[in-house]
């Protein structure tokens, strides 16, 4: 008996040290990992040796019963190659998650995970074609989401053989050529905006037109485009023109009007009254009637319009701050927020607590409901810290409501010019910096995810910088133009406002940056351009004012009295009128590149955080506006060496 529990004792011992072992060497093939990363120092500080991967310290690492099964590595940041042999040794990986990132290149070769349920690579930058046979090995895949990056070249052919395969996301990339036929009975599927072409497999046409709109060669349902029968008429419809385009387009939008007045007159017929309820709060009687008017036309323009989801027609494209419906906005208490060219703006809070910005657009009848519906949900996917991205829309023919956070402090307009009590005072030159490099990073982040817009976000003003508690900024109202009823872009978009449309009635992404331009010497001055006035008059034309500063080299008039008492920091502020100047030169030739103006804005706050440090205000601002988010590998370098101040 003695023996037996000895042999037990033993098996267990050897059974913990071969799991410590196993334990050991997955902290390795993270840390190996880790290392092969851009960003990652920061990223993944978390990380560190001598702690278990399973401890619920290291950040995005997911365990069951201390087995390492999922990397959730989204929104970090990260870059360079991916170590997948490093995962290959984590075997118990299920699941892994890099979206939201800056991966580039082609695919790594992940097929090398056979294990492997779910592979999530949405918005990043890899591109190419993928080998034909590379999901074969990667029997165990459930769920697979591409999209958002530039990946060409056919879809392989490979995924139609796994039959697990139940979630398959390619939108927005370049695949080409025909749908391969899924016959594993996929659960969902969008190949939105690639440039496939030829007929819809029969067995996917239960999927919605959402699922591959912006294809403009497919044919066959759920689309309305038939395909035709010959190869010769068969080519010459792959190739339709974008006028023919759109007149498929409106005969669609004929037989979905047609089936609403249909429904609205059974509706009617078979209800005598309407029922519905709202509570107004609003700053006037009028504000109030309006308010009350906006929600009873939404609710009486829904009549025969198909119904998007299980809690109303709301539709939800982002669902981070919960789920509602229009029920939910209809007993909000409201309040009108204000008028502008596209529409009134209005707040609602929910009972629920949540409190969201709804904007009534009348003015976006370009398109129909299924190619809005395709780029309502691209905003919805967008992930990042700069930018604002709508939560829900309601679309009626006549008007949409798109549906935001509220953001309590308001813009950046309000902060520096309005009477809510803030006075621009409290914005300091390092809360001022962190403001102009937050536009910066959100502005480069547009200019990857609409990159062949001509205007990826058109609307650029100070109005439509909003700003969190801790006064980090997020654009909103951006990559509207191709949305708007041209005629009213022209009036109610600030890019037809610079000088690029008013002597040329040209716009390109060069007017972005003139838009850009005005928002620094805005900041630095902290006056009212009088750009913004579509008559020209009232507030200080800036423009003129820090052109003719800087020919006279009297640069520092320039500057905010409110920040005159900050000298460590006057060559940095002196910098950043030198950048707003070069970006609102008359002629766009001589303006730079987006590219290049956000790199002279990350460089020139680069070297004034070296003063910053030198200033007795150092420890308040750090805390005030966070600069170890900025660089804080070029930061703890200065903190060691801080004696470098003289």
């Amino acid at each position: 008996m003695a023996a037996v529990r000895l042999h037990h004792l033993l098996l267990l011992l050897f059974l913990s040290f071969l799991f410590s072992l196993s334990s050991s060497t997955e902290t390795q093939s993270l840390l190996r990992l880790k290392q092969s990363l851009a960003n990652a120092d920061r990223s993944l500080s978390s990380w560190i040796p001598n702690v278990s991967p399973c401890s619920g310290t290291w950040l995005g690492v997911v365990c069951f019963n201390g087995v390492i099964t999922g990397l959730h590595l989204s929104d970090l940041g990260l870059s360079g190659p991916i170590d997948v042999n490093a995962l290959a040794e984590i075997r118990g990986l299920r699941t892994l998650s890099f979206i939201n990132n800056s991966f580039s290149g082609p695919m790594p070769e992940f097929n090398k995970l056979g294990s492997i349920k779910s592979l999530l690579l949405t918005q990043n930058r890899f591109h190419g074609p993928i080998p034909n046979d590379f999901f074969s090995p990667l029997k165990s895949l459930k769920k697979l989401w591409l999209s958002g990056n530039r990946f060409s070249g056919t879809i392989p052919q490979s995924l139609t053989r796994l039959e697990l395969l139940k979630e398959l996301h390619l939108e927005y990339n370049s695949f080409s050529g025909q749908i391969p036929n899924f016959g594993q009975g996929l659960k969902s599927l969008d190949l939105s905006f690639n440039k496939l072409e030829g007929p819809i497999p029969e067995n996917l046409a239960t999927f919605t037109v959402d699922s591959f709109v912006g294809n403009d060669g497919l044919c066959g349902k759920p689309l309305v485009k038939a395909c035709e029968t010959s190869t010769t008429s068969y080519s010459m419809a792959s190739n339709v023109g974008e006028e023919e385009y759109g007149n498929n387009w409106a005969r669609k939008v004929i037989v979905v009007l047609m089936l609403a007045v249909v429904a609205a007159l059974m509706f009617l017929f078979l209800t005598k009254k309407r029922r519905g309820q709202f509570t107004a709060v609003s700053r006037s009687s009028s504000a109030e009637e309006e308010v009350r008017e906006v929600q009873v036309s939404s609710v009486r323009g829904s009549v025969g319009e198909r119904r998007e989801n299980k809690r109303g027609d709301i539709v939800m494209v982002n669902e981070m701050r919960g789920v509602f419906a229009l029920q939910d906005m209809m007993k909000a208490e409201a309040e009108v927020l204000g008028n502008g060219a596209l529409g009134s703006t209005y707040k609602a809070a929910m009972a629920n607590g949540l409190c969201v910005v709804v904007k009534r657009m009348r003015e976006m009848n370009k398109m129909g409901k299924e190619v809005f519906d395709a780029e309502m949900r691209q905003f919805g996917r967008i992930r990042h810290r700069n930018v604002i991205s709508p939560l829900a829309y309601h679309y009626r023919r006549e008007e949409k409501l798109l549906i935001t956070e509220y953001m309590p402090k308001g813009s950046l307009f309000y902060v520096l010019h309005g009477d809510r009590g803030l006075s621009h005072s409290k914005l300091t030159w390092p809360t001022r910096l962190n403001i102009v490099k937050g536009i910066a990073r959100g502005l480069s982040f547009l200019y990857t995810e609409f990159s062949t817009y001509d205007l990826p976000h058109g609307n650029l003003k100070s109005c439509n910088v909003l700003l969190s508690d801790d006064y980090e900024p997020l654009l909103s109202d951006y990559a509207f133009q191709p949305l708007i009823n041209p005629s009213v872009a022209v009036q109610s978009l600030f890019a037809f406002k610079s000088p690029d449309y008013v002597q040329n009635q040209k716009i390109s992404q060069k007017t972005d940056v003139y838009c850009l331009g005005i928002i620094i010497l805005e900041v630095i001055t902290g006056k009212f351009p009088a750009q913004y006035h579509s008559n020209g008059k009232g507030g200080t034309d800036v423009v003129q004012w820090a052109h003719s500063a800087v020919s006279e080299r009297i640069e520092a008039e320039l500057i905010d009295p409110e920040l005159s008492n900050d000298t460590n920091s006057r060559n940095q502020m002196l910098q950043l009128v030198h950048i707003g100047v070069a970006c609102t030169e008359n002629n766009p030739d001589q303006r730079p590149k987006m590219k290049e103006a956000i790199r002279r804005i990350e460089e020139a706050l680069r070297v004034g955080m070296f003063l910053i440090l030198c200033s007795s205000n150092f420890i308040n601002d750090l805390l005030r506006v966070k600069w170890y988010a900025l660089n804080s590998d070029f930061l703890q370098e200065k903190i060691e060496n801080k004696e470098e101040c003289g």
